[in-house]
């Protein structure tokens, strides 16, 4: 039996794990999906020490697990983010499969008005999400609690005006999840109309505040299920040199 897993911190709620398994009886692969949680990234080593077919990555490691590996994707390194760790001749090789979950995800909604975002968050996951969309010509605001740099605001900076310019809107904080439940983005929500596509990364609730009251302004919604479907497949196949 081959061992799968994932790496983490808190992952009581993982999408992972129950998605693998499911994955593994439908298609009756002789495999077991493992919960890594890690209170540091230091520990990182007493899992490379076991006999492991290949390991996701999530929040907050997607970004300190690169100095543990051997080599990255072409992907992984332009993005500075890794969620699937292939073991491949001895190597440890970071990928960044959320970038391709997030572009078939959303394919399906993006129209000639979503020319501009706005991205909550600055962390790995968000780096993902700003790589798939400047690749498609989508020009990307970061909104974070401690903006820094070029084209990055605060959260109390988000007003009519940048809601006007920004038809497209995603969520790449914890907030919203069963973790963070109580934390709530505090922002003009009355400004959003029919033409904004508000997208969460986060899947469980799938229904989270932001959505219910962008989708209360008419505005198109979109959870995270869809992306973690499409980036744990194509973790598959590379685990498997598939690809």
């Amino acid at each position: 039996m081959r061992t799968y897993g994932l790496i983490g911190k808190t992952l009581g709620y993982s999408f992972s794990k129950s998605f693998f398994e499911r994955y593994f009886s439908e298609n009756e692969i002789d495999a077991q999906f493992v919960n890594f949680e890690l209170a540091d990234i230091e520990e990182m080593n007493r899992v490379f020490e076991q006999q492991i077919g290949g390991l996701s990555v999530t929040i907050p490691y997607k970004e300190s697990i690169i100095p543990f590996l051997d080599d990255l994707s072409i992907e992984a390194k332009v993005i500075g983010a890794v969620n699937c760790i292939q073991f491949k001749d001895g190597q440890k090789v970071g990928h960044n499969t959320d970038a391709y979950g997030f572009q078939q995800s959303i394919k399906p909604f993006l129209t000639n008005q979503h020319e501009r975002a706005l991205i909550f968050g600055t962390g790995g996951a968000s780096k993902a999400i700003a790589y798939v969309l400047k690749n498609l010509g989508i020009d990307v605001l970061f909104i974070s609690q401690d903006p820094k740099g070029d084209k990055h605001f605060s959260y109390a900076e988000v007003n009519i005006h940048m809601l006007n310019a920004c038809k497209l809107l995603v969520n790449c904080t914890p907030v919203g999840t069963l973790d963070y439940k109580d934390s709530k983005f505090d922002l003009p929500f009355e400004y959003l109309t029919s033409d904004h596509l508000v997208v969460d990364l986060v899947y469980n609730p799938p229904m989270t505040d932001l959505l219910l009251k962008s989708k209360q302004q008419g505005a198109t919604i979109l959870n995270g299920e869809s992306m973690l479907k499409h980036q744990a497949l194509q973790s598959w196949k590379i685990w498997n040199n598939q690809l």
